[in-house]
């Protein structure tokens, strides 16, 4: 199972980061998203399945905008289906 999978990581600006994540959730082919600091700690993990849309992820944004209010650069690990 773990072949279907590809990684990706995207370096983006605190400013950046929720428009990236929407950007990438829109692409549809994507199943985890992990948002890493600086120093490379998880902050934060998104495990998206097929049905998660819209309300669902406004929590997951909010926290998103308080996530990037703190720092200016980070990393996002996105796992897709291969």
């Amino acid at each position: 199972m773990a072949d279907n999978v590809r990684t990706e990581e995207h370096k983006v600006s605190g400013e950046g980061l929720v428009a990236r994540v929407k950007e990438l959730i829109r692409e549809g082919n994507v199943r985890r998203i992990i948002v890493k600091n600086d120093e490379g700690r998880s902050i934060l993990e998104i495990p998206l399945t097929l049905g998660v849309v819209g309300a669902v992820l406004m929590p997951v944004f909010v926290a998103l905008g308080a996530i990037a209010a703190l720092a200016s650069h980070y990393t996002l690990v996105v796992e897709k289906d291969a």
